[in-house]
């Protein structure tokens, strides 16, 4: 409970009737509930909001800034050649079950990640690994079968954290890591409660319970935030109600950015959309700003790649997909297609998929195109969708770190085929040198810019509307994460 005074018993109940009193505790509110709780073997960002860091922890780690720093390794040699990783790990780590965890552990983690029949949604992360060995229960030596210039940035995703083998078998609904609170329940739909790990091997955090509501009906969240039933909304969804958080003293109303580029989602391989003539008319028929105005109310970065604005490395390309209708029809008959075609257009629960996706519709309407609209929740969109392929348009924010190279992967759920682009994504997997890296990263956001893979929109923002007196809130998202350990109240 919040630390107070001595009050008079009518203030007291007062206070407490307002939620006023704790200081231990903290109600974050975010749009989408995770599908399961496994950032290991889960594709949806949802996971990572919820566990990532708090729960599970990696080698290496992303800060509220983007940085890459230790983690569950305290330090690392590299070997000249750049092809061998020796971790030294953190002593007197333990797992929330009690049991210790050390290099096999990492040994473990980092083999069932690039396994054969490993889930992992990053898999490519893993790729290069030639062998993990744990040299004594402190050390673990990676070797590379290249170098590559982005692997401890890849071990700070959700996707490489650190796993025990005797707690895997029931990870998606017991997680069990290493991090500074522990799983505690589940009411599906409702919420997630954490508790804090007081065996904790860092510095122990100043909440002490955390719970995870799931709110994904833009009128809800912002009752819910007026009405202070929740001390926190991460990623409010309903942006045209900014300006009254804004002018509420209660309320902090944090604008930042995120690594997540919004993208009309196309199935490479089904037909039509096969012919690259038919994904240019699409890319021609869409209006970046009328979506942003409409589904965002302006708030978004127009994109013309798959690849963050803020990133130093980030090239314009968004002329290669103005706003043309009439090249658009032109492209569509050339194809084959002058009277137009139907097909799907699946929508995860995201505000900005459900409104962008009513604009989108509009706009390919007027080229010829008509979308059938499925609103999918969470669950089904992955099952359908990401594996199952089964759609023809959907409307995702992929909010992984500088994920670009899911374009060379030719299983990935939009099905892009590129020998080029992935001899160039090898390439650049082994150089070092920023001039050159930045050379290869020009041409890779070229490359699926010209072969229009997907419709390219904007750059999703970041906004989160907090309690005046609750600091610490990310306010950018380098990935998907609400950092508990970070949080704490105003005295």
């Amino acid at each position: 409970m919040k630390r107070f005074q001595t009050f008079i018993a009518s203030s007291f109940v007062a206070i407490c009737a307002t939620g006023a009193l704790a200081n231990d505790s903290v109600t974050i509110a975010v749009q989408l509930e995770p599908p399961n709780l496994d950032p290991t073997g889960g594709a949806a960002q949802a996971i990572d909001t919820v566990v990532y860091h708090n729960v599970f922890e990696g080698l290496t780690r992303f800060e509220a800034d983007g940085a890459v720093v230790p983690s569950l390794a305290q330090s690392w040699d590299i070997s000249d050649d750049g092809l061998v990783y020796t971790f030294s790990l953190v002593p007197d780590v333990m797992f929330h079950d009690g049991t210790a965890m050390d290099a096999d552990d990492v040994v473990f983690s980092l083999d069932r990640a690039r396994a054969e029949d490993s889930t992992n949604a990053q898999k490519a992360l893993f790729a290069g690994i030639a062998s993990v060995e744990a040299v004594d229960p402190l050390t673990v030596k990676v070797t590379l079968s290249q170098p590559n210039g982005s692997f401890l940035f890849n071990m700070a995703w959700g996707d490489a954290v650190i796993v025990s083998e005797d707690s895997i078998a029931d990870i998606a609904t017991n997680p069990i890591g290493t991090g500074a609170y522990k799983f505690s329940d589940w009411a599906q739909g409702d919420r997630i409660e954490l508790v804090r790990n007081d065996a904790y091997w860092g510095d122990a955090p100043a909440i002490e319970t955390a719970t995870f509501r799931f709110i994904s009906d833009p009128t809800a969240a912002f009752a819910a935030v007026m009405a202070e039933d929740v001390d926190a909304f991460a990623g409010f969804p309903a942006p045209e109600n900014l300006p009254q958080f804004d002018a509420d003293p209660r309320f902090t109303v944090l604008r930042g950015n995120t690594e997540g580029e919004t993208i009309l989602s196309t199935n490479n391989k089904m037909p039509p959309f096969d012919d690259v003539r038919v994904r240019q008319a699409v890319a021609h028929a869409i209006d970046r700003q009328a979506i942003i105005d409409g589904a965002m109310f302006g708030v978004g970065t127009p994109i013309g790649t798959h690849f963050a604005p803020h990133n130093p490395d980030y090239v314009d390309l968004t002329a290669n997909s103005n706003y043309d209708p009439e090249k658009a029809k032109a492209l569509l008959a050339e194809a084959g297609f002058a009277d137009g075609f139907t097909t799907t257009l699946k929508l995860p629960p995201p505000s900005y998929a459900r409104r962008g996706g009513e604009i989108i519709a509009a706009q390919l309407r007027q080229v010829g195109i008509e979308t059938e609209i499925s609103n999918l929740e969470w669950a089904q969109w992955l099952e359908e969708v990401f594996k199952g392929k089964d759609f023809g348009l959907s409307i995702v924010s992929h909010t992984e770190p500088m994920d670009i190279g899911i374009y060379a992967n030719p299983d990935y759920y939009f099905q892009y085929d590129n020998p080029d682009f992935q001899a160039l994504m090898m390439d650049l997997t082994g150089t070092a040198d920023p001039a050159a890296r930045s050379d290869l990263l020009a041409q890779a956001q070229t490359i699926i810019s010209e072969d229009y893979v997907n419709g390219y929109l904007f750059e999703l923002a970041w906004t989160s509307v907090v309690k005046a007196d609750l600091q610490g809130m990310w306010e950018n998202q380098p990935t998907a994460s609400v950092d508990l350990t970070a949080l704490s109240w105003a005295e």
